[in-house]
């Protein structure tokens, strides 16, 4: 029985990593970035270009999560609204012509395609929440 616990710890600690670092990656990029060259450039697209590494992370979290029978819901949720942000928002940057240049981004359009972006990162904040939340549910107790 400790084994599946010490097991399933491990699940979730490297998908809560997993999740987490494309986040994170920009704040720190922007941060090196500004402390060397005091220049301010943040890639707020860098969590969706590194949504192959989400969508592991928040798959071993799913896992985690139905081992451990404990926030599921708040993880698979969360990976299933930011994938469908994700392909919803890159799908209408294609069909209005933000994504090959033809329309200018400005207007109705440009504004839906950016709030999909920003509702994905929250989708992958929530799912990073949901990680260290389980992973609380899943510290070690000690015997009273």
């Amino acid at each position: 029985m400790k084994t599946k616990a010490i097991l399933t710890r491990a699940i979730a600690i490297v998908g809560t990593v997993l999740v987490w670092l494309p986040i994170l990656a920009p704040v720190l990029f922007s941060a090196a970035l500004f402390a060397r060259a005091h220049v301010f450039r943040f890639d707020y697209l860098m969590p969706a270009e590194l949504f192959p590494v989400i969508l592991i992370g928040g798959a071993l979290l799913v896992w985690a999560a139905l081992r451990a029978r404990s926030r599921h819901g708040l993880i698979g949720w969360g990976l299933g609204v930011a994938a469908v942000l994700l392909t919803g928002g890159q799908a209408l940057a294609v069909a209005t012509g933000l994504a090959s240049g033809a329309t200018e981004p400005t207007g109705l359009w440009f504004t839906l395609v950016i709030a999909t972006i920003v509702g994905f990162n929250l989708a992958v904040i929530a799912i990073g929440v949901g990680g260290i939340l389980l992973l609380r549910d899943l510290r070690p107790r000690p015997d009273l």
